[in-house]
């Protein structure tokens, strides 16, 4: 199994696409600012019940304050360097964004009503676990098995700090890394017949399934 060393350019448009969102923010009332964060699209339940269905993507590239950006975008750059040259740009782009969606669809579903919630997190928790999704597909590869107990260390690791700390969009992480190795599975790596089209196609109505529950979910809790 050999692996390709493209430039991992998409990693580089969606960081700086979350850093131009940044600055508008902090140009237009500050990223802490919550008029500002609705206004940007952040994810507020009530507000998605009411038709503002964007909100479950737009979260992807807002953030809350310096900190929460320049966290996520380090692990961004760490985790895209090595996976997007490893799956291809666009299985990682499309990982990037739904497994994002689906945090959003968990948040809204499972998460407090009128809590406003942004990030990119949805998403990175969808690239560790696709990343572990690989590794146990793959697991004869070394190169994939040690990294896919570093992703492991780092779900678990977040999950833990998640329920330690107060602020955190715990079901947005839970409902990312859910949908991340479920299109892990449906995607795997190109050019490698596995696992078979059967279980990858089980894999991506699977996560479509899921999905559809979360929305239809939320939309009751909140209708």
């Amino acid at each position: 199994m050999s692996f390709r060393r493209d430039s991992p350019y998409v990693t580089w448009i969606l960081l700086i696409g979350i850093a131009v969102v940044f600055l508008l923010e902090s140009l237009s009332g500050g990223s802490q600012n919550v008029d500002t964060l609705i206004y940007f699209g952040a994810k507020i339940n009530s507000l998605v019940q009411g038709g503002d269905w964007w909100r479950l993507i737009t979260p992807i590239f807002i953030h809350i304050g310096v900190i929460h950006i320049l966290t996520n975008g380090f692990t961004l750059y760490f985790v895209g360097r090595i996976l997007e040259p490893l799956i291809g740009h666009t299985r990682f782009f499309l990982i990037f964004m739904l497994s994002g969606i689906t945090g959003n669809l968990a948040s809204f579903a499972f998460g407090a009503n009128n809590t406003i919630a942004a990030g990119a997190s949805t998403s990175l928790f969808g690239l560790f676990a696709a990343f572990l999704a690989l590794a146990m597909i793959y697991r004869e590869n070394h190169f994939l098995g040690e990294l896919g107990k570093t992703f492991l260390a780092l779900i678990l690791i977040n999950l833990a700090l998640d329920f330690s700390m107060t602020g955190i969009d715990i079901w947005g992480h839970i409902g990312g890394a859910v949908g991340g190795f479920l299109l892990g599975i449906a995607f795997g790596l190109p050019g490698i017949k596995r696992p078979n089209i059967f279980i990858r196609i089980i894999a991506f109505v699977a996560c479509l399934a899921v999905s559809y529950f979360m929305y239809t979910k939320g939309m009751v809790v909140y209708g």
